[in-house]
């Protein structure tokens, strides 16, 4: 695993020779060794259809690619980050999340309206969350920003996971979502909790939720 956390505002990475590192630009707040850092256009692993899928989904979040043998330091905006490790599954998170990942991790973009049918378009536009969003797939790390820390919630067969979502992250594994209602009587007469749609998960694997409803 190619990140430590310092603490939950800050990684360090290793980087070795022969392999890359991807981060959003501006991530960097430090490094040893000989680290180099360039602007990328080949959007990540996936190459150029990632890069324009990206740019077509709106997910186009600059990075920088890391390259050398040394170690640097990540954090961006005193955000907390919250460090994924894959093994062979896809993550699924928006852009504007992911401090820094593995070069070796192959990117793409999903509509979400695929899982979701019409509720997945819906909920883009409700939720104020990309109708597309970022895949990382493969064995790797990931380091993904979020407000007022994370936790991770399993979602195992039988056994749905609703998220409000504004508080959602990323989830990754064979996970199938979908937006629901939760309007009652008492929505109806001004007396509700104001949590009117929730985020549901169903499947194997795992949701990552914020401390927050507040966006990046």
């Amino acid at each position: 695993m190619p990140f430590r956390e310092i603490n939950s505002r800050m990684v360090e990475a290793t980087v070795v020779p022969g392999q890359k590192l991807f981060s959003q630009r501006g991530a960097m707040l430090a490094h040893r060794g000989e680290v180099s850092f360039t602007p990328n256009i080949q959007g990540g692993q996936g190459g150029v259809l990632s890069m324009i899928g990206r740019r077509v989904a709106g997910e186009a979040t600059p990075l920088m690619t890391v390259e050398g043998n040394g170690t640097v330091m990540f954090g961006h905006g005193g955000h907390h980050i919250q460090v994924i490790n894959l093994s062979g599954d896809t993550l699924y998170v928006e852009a504007d999340r992911l401090l820094a990942f593995d070069g070796t991790l192959q990117q793409g973009t999903m509509f979400m309206g695929s899982q979701g049918g019409v509720m997945g378009m819906v909920r883009g536009q409700v939720t104020g969350q990309g109708l597309f969003t970022t895949t990382l797939k493969g064995h790797g790390a990931v380091a993904v920003m979020a407000h007022g820390g994370v936790i991770e919630l399993p979602i195992v067969p039988g056994r749905s996971v609703h998220v409000d979502p504004q508080a959602y992250v990323a989830h990754h594994g064979e996970v199938r979502n979908k937006l629901s209602t939760a309007l009652g009587w008492r929505d109806m007469v001004g007396r509700g909790s104001g949590e009117a749609f929730q985020l549901e998960l169903s499947g194997s694997g795992a949701v990552y939720v914020q401390a927050s409803e507040e966006k990046l």
